[in-house]
């Protein structure tokens, strides 16, 4: 395959990774941009493999079975709940082949490369491995909080602000004598340096994230692994990859500047590492005082949605864990067969990817009209008769606005309370995924569901009969 053909090949995997980007913009095409996305991989792939690989195809083919083969098994076996922990340890993939990548680069000493290309080059290499190790640490940290292997509160080292300012002098400090050495022949040990210091600065980064903010993390880890890969498309000169990395790059940045204003939160306190604030328990109201709860059976769930005219149903982590999406979309069907308006309230941060909640709802069918983002629907909870809250905890908890020294002060929540009646489904009384107390479930329009979401929500629609 002549050079003209890749290039043209290239150039229209690009178009089909731009347009896959526009496609997952919004719900209605998302399915469409994700063939987009599969036809300009399949594109990007034969081109390379046809036209650019020369040698060693046994080791190549070996590869793409073995990593398709994994690929294939962990679409089939990993379950939507369970979807952002693979996002995340995906991310640490990319990061790992960058480091690879970059230190199998270094070892291979190009003779035609010298004076400011040299340079040039070594500077790639370096920030390619530098961004690599970070999200491959962060990466799989994030990993170990989403599967619950590790608490989801944040871990505050003492003068952590000057552990990460130190931890970016020592880089660049290296980066300096690694391009010096680099130019006399050597340059192995300040790389290897680096990479532990990156490595040690993802593992601190993502640590001093709390549980509520991950989605957020997701996102960032998102936009670290492309900037790996873009730089990895310069030190090998691909300029495919370096297109794609910065597509994935720039999305990944723009979507977790979006969710940091929609939190309320300060982007580059995401990039720093300070997004945790506090790793204390929060009181569980102002005042510090509980109170009684009030629990309810689903026979009388199911009639309190029967007696109402408009009901806002607001899905968190815990529908995703019981799978109970259909059982939501049934509900609404009966709801709405009963002339009784149904929305449904979306945080940004609810679930523990961007955009979770929107895809288990699209798995179930929910119809995209009646799916709406935090900022259109929490002025209208005065009018909402029946708030349905199912495994959420902390985007529902007015400790946000309540508690000025909360984990989550400042972040805006769905202010369900402020309708007639709330009724919240969970399995017990234990705090969400960011380790705090919820006031809402001790106000007294507030009604606890106990039990399995999924369950629970199938003994309503028979009861809605």
């Amino acid at each position: 395959m002549s050079q003209g053909i890749v290039t043209a090949a290239y150039i229209g995997a690009t178009v089909m990774f731009i347009l896959a980007l526009d496609g997952l913009n919004r719900q209605e095409t998302s399915r469409r941009g994700n063939y987009y996305g599969i036809f300009g991989m399949l594109m990007a792939l034969l081109a390379t493999i046809v036209g650019i690989v020369s040698a060693n195809y046994f080791i190549l083919f070996g590869g793409v079975v073995i990593g398709g083969t994994i690929g294939l098994i962990l679409a089939k076996k990993v379950e939507m709940a369970q979807m952002p922990e693979l996002v995340a340890i995906l991310h640490s993939l990319v990061g790992l082949a960058a480091v690879l990548v970059g230190f199998a680069n270094f070892m291979v000493h190009d003779t035609a490369i010298v004076g400011v290309d040299k340079t040039i080059h070594d500077i790639e290499t370096y920030l390619g491995i530098l961004i690599g190790a970070l999200t491959l640490s962060g990466s799989v940290v994030a990993f170990l909080k989403l599967s619950a292997r590790i608490g989801g509160k944040p871990v505050l080292l003492p003068a952590r602000h000057w552990l990460n300012l130190s931890l970016l002098i020592a880089s660049i400090w290296l980066g300096m004598v690694f391009v010096n050495q680099s130019a006399l022949g050597g340059g192995m040990l300040p790389l290897i340096a680096m990479t532990i210091i990156s490595l040690i600065f993802g593992v601190h980064m993502v640590m001093a994230i709390g549980g509520a903010d991950m989605p957020v993390v997701i996102s960032m880890l998102n936009s670290y692994s492309g900037w790996a890969a873009a730089a990895t498309g310069f030190m090998l000169n691909n300029d495919l990859l370096i297109v794609v990395g910065a597509l994935v790059g720039s999305s990944g940045a723009i979507l977790s500047y979006i969710m940091c204003r929609a939190m309320n939160r300060k982007f580059l306190a995401v990039i720093a590492g300070g997004f945790g604030t506090s790793s204390g328990e929060t009181a569980s109201g102002p005042a510090g005082e509980e109170g009684d709860i009030v629990a309810v059976e689903a026979a009388e769930a199911a009639e309190i949605l029967l007696d109402a005219k408009e009901v806002m149903i607001i899905p968190g982590y815990g529908m995703a864990v019981a799978q109970a999406q259909h059982a939501v979309h049934e509900i609404t069907r009966k709801l709405q067969a009963k002339k009784i308006n149904v929305r449904f309230g979306i945080h940004p941060v609810a679930g523990r990817m961007p955009g979770h909640m929107n895809v288990l709802l699209a798995e179930a069918k929910v119809p995209y009209d009646i799916v709406f983002e935090l900022d259109e629907v929490n002025d209208d909870f005065p009018d909402v008769d029946v708030s349905v809250v199912i495994g959420a905890n902390d985007i529902v908890n007015p400790a946000a606005l309540e508690v000025p020294d909360s984990p989550i002060a400042g972040m805006p929540v769905l202010e369900c309370w402020k309708g007639k009646t709330t009724i919240v489904l969970k399995r017990s009384m234990a705090t969400g995924y960011a380790g705090i107390a919820n006031p809402l479930f001790y106000k007294e329009n507030t009604r606890m569901l106990f039990g399995d979401a999924r369950d629970s929500l199938d003994t309503v629609l028979k009861n809605l009969a």
